[in-house]
């Protein structure tokens, strides 16, 4: 119930949603391997969109072994390190599935949630507790508009395997959101 509030309450991402089907995303499906679901426009929009978002959060979790202060948040981004490491191995598998091009149509964008060149460049500066707040911010946007393109996914998509994933990506990650969020790191 608190998750439905939370999404509903966050229009943004859904108007985002909105455009990629505008544009492009609708519902005709795309043909796969055989004997393969059907992926449609959504499908693959959602999982390249997932690519460099999660692509762009582990390079943020790479940094904190190295320039996080608090112990907890280090091993907390050593395991999201590993959770993303993990959802990249099934989306590119499901890419490659879906038989859609790596084409990176969002390489190089700054959306909301993406962990932008900025902050990785700021974060890979800082140390301590300054890079606490830093990275806590910029992982609590990144699950926080995961969650709503993985709702978004499993409203729209079409393809089981898909769906399936983005329900299993929203459900931990609006854990690890609930475990970053009650360690709280120093705000200024």
């Amino acid at each position: 119930m608190q998750l439905r509030r939370y999404v509903l309450s966050r229009r943004p991402a859904w108007a985002l949603l909105a455009v990629l089907l505008v544009t492009g995303c609708g519902s005709q499906p795309v043909a796969g391997t055989p004997g393969a679901a059907a992926f449609t426009p959504t499908d693959i929009a959602w999982i390249q969109l997932m690519i460099p978002m999660d692509e762009r959060a582990r390079l943020l979790t790479g940094l904190a072994p190295g320039r996080g202060g608090d112990p907890a948040l280090v091993r907390f981004a050593e395991r999201a390190a590993d959770r993303r490491e993990a959802e990249l191995t099934r989306l590119r598998g499901l890419l490659a599935l879906s038989a859609a091009p790596d084409t990176r149509p969002h390489e190089g964008h700054d959306m909301p949630g993406m962990v932008s060149a900025d902050t990785l460049r700021r974060a890979g500066a800082l140390s301590g507790e300054e890079f606490d707040r830093v990275f806590a911010a910029a992982l609590r946007a990144h699950l926080t508009q995961s969650l709503l393109l993985c709702a978004g996914e499993r409203a729209s998509g079409g393809a089981g395997e898909v769906r399936q994933l983005a329900g299993e990506l929203e459900t931990s990650g609006a854990q690890e959101l609930a475990l970053l969020d009650a360690a709280r790191p120093p705000s200024r």
